[in-house]
């Protein structure tokens, strides 16, 4: 089960606020994780009793913080050395995380300003809490009477998370040396196959941020949301199997849809970001307004 801290699913969109350190959170249980002097993530205490059987890389848990061992005082070096225990834990299955290994690194750092301090395998880093970031687009088009729609996608079966739920037109994370417009260019053509000349037309608009766990870890997430409005006559199609159809809504439909459980949860955080900037959601009409606006930029 996952718990959204500060943002899950009620009311117009499917979405209920939850305070950082509800029920259900193991917040007060985990350790700080830090690297550098600098605190990067959060560690579950059963991941920390793991990492501690590696002596040669971590230290020993001191006053509420993990630690990689001193001489690890390099990007290289960090990365080289968790790289070697991730690769070791894989081996002995004792994380069902790590068997969905990607072999594509993220970037680690306190801060998306900051200057990264190591790179992690992408399917571990909620084992250490750190932050990641992606790129959403939501894809939109005008009607003949000026009404915007909405393209969205429907995710692959096949996929490891969330498969078969309602997504933005394209998203991917950001991977280590990758930059956010090359990220959104590459993932409009590999999913949605949209040409780079019309990619490159998306235009950033906000960020969504917002921390969740599961039994696999803590994830700390925000994601840079671009709005790419598409010629009328243009009609996304299946590029790398990761999305099974699209669909192009009315925004009445795509409320709806909202309400339900179809949409995968960050993608309808994304959607209704979306509705209250072009201002289909208003705070005359929806009570929960400032309260959907704060929950959207909530700091990881």
């Amino acid at each position: 089960m996952r718990h959204y801290l500060g943002y899950t699913t009620t009311h117009l969109s499917g979405i209920q606020y939850v305070c950082l350190c509800h029920p259900g959170s193991s917040r007060t249980t985990c350790l700080r994780f830090e690297v550098g002097g600098e605190q990067v993530g959060w560690v579950p205490s059963k991941v920390a009793s793991i990492l501690s059987t590696f002596p040669e890389v971590f230290n020993p848990p001191q006053g509420g913080a993990i630690t990689l061992c001193q001489n690890l005082d390099s990007y290289g070096r960090r990365s080289d050395a968790v790289d070697s225990v991730l690769q070791s834990l894989r081996r002995e299955g004792l994380l069902t995380v790590l068997k969905g290994w990607r072999n594509e690194k993220y970037e680690v750092m306190p801060r998306f300003c900051d200057t990264p301090l190591m790179c992690m395998e992408r399917s571990a880093t909620s084992l250490f809490g750190v932050k990641r970031y992606g790129v959403h687009i939501n894809g939109y088009c005008q009607g003949e009477n000026g009404e915007l729609r909405m393209w969205v996608g429907r995710r692959s079966m096949t996929k490891q998370t969330y498969p078969g739920k309602l997504d933005n037109l394209a998203a991917g994370g950001l991977a280590a040396g990758i930059g956010v417009k090359n990220t959104l260019i590459k993932e409009c053509e590999e999913e949605a196959c949209i040409p780079e000349d019309i990619a490159e037309t998306a235009r950033p608009v906000s960020t969504v941020s917002y921390t969740y766990e599961d039994e696999e870890g803590v994830f700390p997430e925000s994601q840079f949301v671009f709005d790419l409005e598409l010629p009328p006559e243009f009609k996304p199609k299946i590029g790398d199997g990761e999305v099974q159809e699209f669909y192009l809504y009315s925004m009445d439909k795509v409320k709806e849809l909202l309400i339900s459980d179809d949409f995968k949860p960050n993608c309808a955080m994304v959607v209704l970001d979306f509705l209250i900037r072009h201002s289909y959601i208003q705070p005359d009409t929806e009570p929960y307004y400032q309260e959907f606006v704060a929950g959207l930029h909530h700091t990881l």
